[in-house]
């Protein structure tokens, strides 16, 4: 079981995009930085997360690549501004790894741990058994436990998910939430 008072610098976070840091468009794809919303308190979260986790990676589905939706140059215009942003209120971002693969088994597509291996391999620091991925799909909680991870659930798009689950360490309303609870004395 995961124990919030263990963390410290050298504990590794991961974090699932759309549903946890932004809002998530219904069965549709953020396809400009205009329709990127941050939840509130998200930023806030990031800032709180830098002073506690050694590394902060997110690993992102971005199927809509795939499918002919956007570019990959939409897609880092997104994630530039993220970034600019997150640094703007005192947070970071260590590196954002994503998926455009359609195909449902491709190793670096969620639930597969392809993401954090590649992870892994830029960061050879990282001890997936002092890591936490944070998503708001089961297919998140499976590719955290799939490479040795703690997790936590958010339920932010899915408040109907039904706890306990063998996937779930922890189960939070949103990223501040959680954030919160890593301050709690």
């Amino acid at each position: 079981m995961l124990n919030l008072k263990q963390i410290d610098k050298s504990w590794t976070l991961f974090l699932d995009r759309d549903g946890v840091i932004n809002h998530e468009k219904e069965q549709d794809y953020i396809y400009h930085y205009g329709e990127f919303v941050f939840y509130d308190g998200a930023r806030e979260a990031l800032k709180i997360f830098s002073g506690t986790f050694s590394l902060i990676i997110i690993a992102t589905n971005q199927r809509g690549i795939g499918k002919g939706l956007m570019t990959e140059k939409n897609l880092q215009a997104i994630h530039e501004n993220m970034v600019c942003d997150i640094k703007k209120a005192g947070g970071r971002v260590d590196k954002i790894y994503y998926n455009i693969s359609l195909d449902n088994d491709h190793p670096l597509r969620k639930p597969q741990p392809g993401m954090a291996l590649l992870a892994k391999k830029d960061f050879p620091q990282i001890d997936f058994s002092r890591s936490i991925m944070v998503g708001n799909n089961l297919s998140d909680m499976l590719f955290g436990k799939n490479a040795g991870m703690h997790t936590v659930f958010l339920k932010t798009t899915s408040p109907e998910q039904e706890l306990p689950h063998e996937a779930i360490d922890l189960s939070f309303n949103s990223l501040i939430d959680f954030a919160k609870a890593l301050q709690e004395p």
